[in-house]
């Protein structure tokens, strides 16, 4: 048997796009697993991104629940983009795991 092959790559809930005494929830920051440069994060634009949690109460037969999103640009030099998510992430998520999604590809 061959293992099975993971169609997303890890990323961490850095904060929100901010300034010196603004903070804009619209725009995420997500650092990506293994990239370091801006040049890499070019691959990850218009990737879709997955913060996945648990909630208390069941829908549809399920606790997990997703809350999506898109890589939107770069963010500085270091690896980081911003992202974009249907509905805002919430504050107590900071420092948790995203997936971003290996498509849609434009390779």
């Amino acid at each position: 048997m061959s293992q099975p092959v993971r169609l997303y790559t890890k990323g961490r809930f850095l904060g929100f796009k901010r300034a010196k005494r603004n903070q804009r929830v619209n725009t995420s920051l997500v650092q990506l697993e293994n990239v370091a440069t801006k040049e890499d994060t070019q691959f990850y634009l218009g990737k879709r991104v997955a913060y996945i949690y648990r909630a208390k109460r069941e829908i549809n037969g399920s606790k997990v629940r997703v809350i999506w999103g898109r890589v939107t640009r770069p963010h500085g030099n270091s690896g980081v983009v911003k992202a974009k998510f249907r509905s805002n992430l919430p504050a107590h998520s900071f420092g948790a795991s995203v997936r971003v999604m290996m498509y849609p590809s434009r390779v």
